[in-house]
C-alpha cells in the first residue's frame, strides 16, 4: 500500500524499517482496546493470551495477500482490517458458533509507512467489537508484499452447524446478501472510482471493500439450522458444498433470485452489459465476498431476518434454477478459475 509521497518516512508516519519491531508494536499495542479481564485475564503484550472459554473450541484461518486477494489502490488500510476480521468471524458463525477472540499476523516490506499497519489493526479491532470478539494478540514479519494472516476462536455449547446436515423439505434461507461484492469488483476492474461514483453503485463497491456480515441474524439461526455456510464462495459454489455434503438437491427460486438482483442491475447498466438482468443474476449466482449467510431449516422455524431462496429436495446432489443445473464458477486459488 503506497502512501503520498510527502507522508513516507515522516515524523508521524515513519516506515516500518525506521521504527523497528518493538516500535511498530508498541504503535499497535497502543490502539487496541483492552479485552474483557473476565473473558480474556491477559489479552495482547505477553508471550501469549489467556482465555476463559464456556463450551468447545471452534478454531478457523484465512488470510489476504497482496495482489492475490486485494489491491492497495483499492482497499484503504481500514477497510482491509475490516475484511479480514469479518471472512474470518463469517466462519466462526457460520458452525452455529459465538466468536471469542482473533489473532492476527501481519507481513510487508520495511519500507510500509507504520499507518498502514495501524490502520488495518483500527479496522480489524472495530469489526472484532462489532461481533463481540476481542483480538487476542499476533505477529509482525518483514515479507515482500502486504499479507494479513488471521486466526479466529470460537465457542460452542450447542452441537457444530455442519455442511452436511441439510434434509428434503428443507427450506434454504439467506441472511445478508449475495452478487454485491462481485459487482462492486467488477465496477472497481472497469476503472470505477468509488469517491465519484453514484451512491448504489458505490455501496457496492464498499461491499467488496469492507463487507459487514450480518452476525446478529446467523446468532438467531444457530439452534435451529440443519446445515449453515458462510456464502465467501458465491451462492452456487457455497450452496453446492451443502448440498453435496448432505446428499440433497437444492432448487433455488427464482422469484427470490431477482429480487436478490435487482438492486445490482444498476451496476450492470453502467458496465455497459446488453443485458443487465442477467448479469445482475449471474452475480447473485456466482459472486462471492458478501459474507451473506445460508442456511437450510425447517420451512416453520425461519426466524426475522431471514429470507427463503429456494428448498431441499431428494435426488442428485447440485445445485438448480429452473430445473437447470447451476454451475459452480466461484474464484479458485492457484488456477484462478471463476
Amino acid at each position: 500500500m503506497t502512501p503520498p509521497a510527502d507522508s513516507v518516512n515522516s515524523a508521524a508516519n515513519p516506515t516500518l524499517e525506521a521504527l523497528g519491531e518493538d516500535g511498530v508494536l508498541a504503535r499497535i499495542l497502543a490502539r487496541l482496546p483492552a479485552p474483557d479481564p473476565a473473558r480474556v485475564p491477559v489479552g495482547p503484550g505477553d508471550d501469549a493470551a489467556v482465555s476463559r472459554i464456556e463450551g468447545r473450541l471452534v478454531t478457523t484461518a484465512d488470510m489476504l495477500v497482496e495482489g492475490e486477494d486485494f489491491l492497495p489502490a483499492w482497499c484503504d488500510p481500514v477497510r482491509l482490517g475490516v475484511k479480514a476480521a469479518a471472512q474470518n468471524l463469517a466462519d466462526v458463525h457460520a458452525m452455529g458458533a459465538a466468536p471469542h477472540g482473533l489473532v492476527i499476523s501481519l507481513g510487508a516490506p520495511g519500507t510500509t509507512p507504520v499507518d498502514v499497519l495501524t490502520g488495518i489493526m483500527d479496522g480489524f479491532a472495530a469489526e472484532a467489537r462489532r461481533a463481540g470478539a476481542s483480538v487476542l494478540g499476533g505477529d509482525l514479519s518483514g515479507g515482500p508484499c502486504l499479507i494479513v494472516s488471521v486466526t479466529a476462536l470460537g465457542t460452542l455449547t450447542g452441537p457444530a452447524v455442519l455442511r452436511s446436515g441439510a434434509r428434503p423439505g428443507d427450506a434454504v434461507v439467506l441472511a445478508g446478501t449475495l452478487g454485491r461484492a462481485a459487482a462492486g469488483l467488477d465496477l472497481l476492474l472497469a476503472g470505477c472510482a468509488p469517491e465519484g461514483a453514484p451512491a448504489d453503485l458505490a455501496a457496492l463497491i464498499e461491499v467488496q471493500r469492507a463487507p459487514r456480515p450480518d452476525y446478529a441474524a446467523a446468532a438467531t439461526i444457530a439452534g435451529s439450522a440443519h446445515a449453515l455456510i458462510d456464502a465467501s464462495d458465491g451462492l452456487a459454489g457455497d450452496l453446492g458444498r451443502v448440498a453435496r455434503a448432505s446428499g440433497v438437491a437444492a432448487a433455488l427460486d427464482r422469484d427470490a433470485l431477482t429480487a436478490l438482483a435487482a438492486p445490482l442491475v444498476p451496476a450492470a447498466r453502467a458496465l455497459g452489459d446488453p443485458d443487465p438482468a442477467a448479469r445482475a443474476l449471474h452475480w447473485v449466482l456466482t459472486g462471492g465476498e458478501d459474507h451473506g449467510f445460508i442456511a437450510t431449516v425447517d420451512p416453520g422455524r425461519i426466524p426475522v431476518g431471514w429470507t427463503r431462496i429456494g428448498t431441499c429436495r431428494a435426488g442428485d446432489s447440485g445445485v438448480s434454477l429452473d430445473g437447470e443445473p447451476v454451475a459452480d464458477t466461484a474464484f479458485r486459488h492457484f488456477t484462478g478459475d471463476r
